[in-house]
């Protein structure tokens, strides 16, 4: 059974860096610009693991997070968040929103891995 991630992020080129990195690593890949529109492919495609950006337009990382894990159908769904907000603090607020692993802007194909390995297996 292939693990389907989706991956959440408003720069094309971010994006795609991501997506390549984890198909070369095995996983089926869906993608979406921002919050609203990775909620819709969450419900109807059901990934395994979400990869989302924390600063986007309409709905932020955090926002999207919240709102998985509220949904009786979604909140058991790991959420990863790439950020290039390195504070404490914010990593504090983001696991109080329900994220499961902060993943550091610019991070290395291994290190993304890594996070979506320790989540989906």
């Amino acid at each position: 059974m292939m693990t389907t991630v989706l991956v959440v992020e408003d720069t094309l080129s971010e994006q795609e860096l991501i997506s390549l990195y984890l198909r070369k690593a095995g996983y089926t890949v869906i993608t979406a610009n921002d919050g609203k529109e990775a909620i819709e492919k969450t419900l109807a495609q059901k990934p395994d693991v979400i990869v989302t950006d924390v600063v986007m337009p309409n709905m932020n990382g955090f926002e999207l997070c919240r709102s998985i894990k509220k949904n009786p159908q979604t909140q058991k769904l790991p959420v990863i968040a790439c950020t290039s907000k390195t504070q404490d603090l914010d990593r504090l607020w983001g696991m109080k929103q329900g994220i499961d692993v902060y993943v550091t802007k610019p991070f290395t194909p291994e290190e993304l891995i890594r996070a979506v390995k320790s989540v989906a297996g």
